[in-house]
């Protein structure tokens, strides 16, 4: 059996759950995602919580997190083997993106909803000072905000959190829209003009820059999984769906 990653170097044991549990969580996501627990490999529970010198509790609930992700798979006898993150799973999650969000942009164009337009300013004004900070937490957080605030503005809390729930998984699977290949600066041109044409009223233009916006985050997201699974991507995914 694949030996775990290495062993933490923090003293004898870690800090109590849930922490205890987050960390597990992070460790082990990190190790799918770079390879280090290699795609198929098979592991045990009771070893890697004797390598990280914690009890199972935490690792097992760390394991379940991740098997919700659909990074592993839960086997008989207390074990799990990697599933991995694979160019098709970043392929799904923003094709159901693409036909939630884009309609949904439209909608939010044509709604006349007073409060959630005054949301959806303060979720860009957000996002602004995010960007001027630097900080990439932040900035994800106000990304989510917004791209909750069309939804909401477009009346459907559904699709607001269906779109929460995918883009929860993807982080989940370790993929990142902040990466070499695009900045913040990058990542907020982008949502820019989406905002303008939902305050102009112009449904097209909002649900074009939608589109666009998706179809890039994926394509670049899809080319960060294929880095390290060597996969081929599909660069016209998402023209099948207009």
């Amino acid at each position: 059996m694949p030996q775990p990653p290495a062993q933490l170097d923090h003293g004898s044991r870690m800090p109590p759950r849930p922490r205890t549990s987050d960390r597990i969580h992070e460790l082990l996501r990190d190790a799918i995602v770079s390879g280090e627990l290699a795609h198929g490999s098979a592991h045990s529970i009771y070893q890697l919580a004797e390598q990280y010198g914690v009890s199972r509790t935490p690792v097992r609930e760390a394991v379940l997190r991740l098997a919700d992700a659909g990074m592993l798979q839960i086997e008989r006898n207390q074990g799990f083997r990697v599933r991995g993150v694979r160019v098709d799973d970043i392929r799904e999650v923003f094709e159901l993106r693409l036909l939630v969000e884009v309609p949904m942009t439209a909608l939010a164009a044509r709604a006349t909803d007073a409060k959630g337009r005054a949301r959806l300013d303060e979720s860009l004004t957000a996002l602004d000072k995010a960007l001027a900070s630097g900080d990439q937490a932040e900035f994800r957080r106000r990304d989510h905000e917004l791209h909750e605030a069309i939804l909401q503005l477009a009346g459907n809390q559904q699709a607001a959190d269906l779109v929460e729930t995918l883009r929860n998984r993807t982080e989940a699977r370790g993929a990142t829209t902040l990466a070499r290949e695009r900045t913040l600066e990058d990542v907020h041109a982008q949502h820019a003009p989406i905002v303008e044409a939902i305050r102009s009223g112009d449904a097209d233009a909002a649900a074009s820059h939608m589109r666009e916006h998706l179809a890039s985050t994926g394509t670049m997201l899809m080319h960060q999984v294929a880095a390290r699974t060597g996969e081929p991507v599909d660069e016209g995914w998402a023209d099948r769906l207009r």
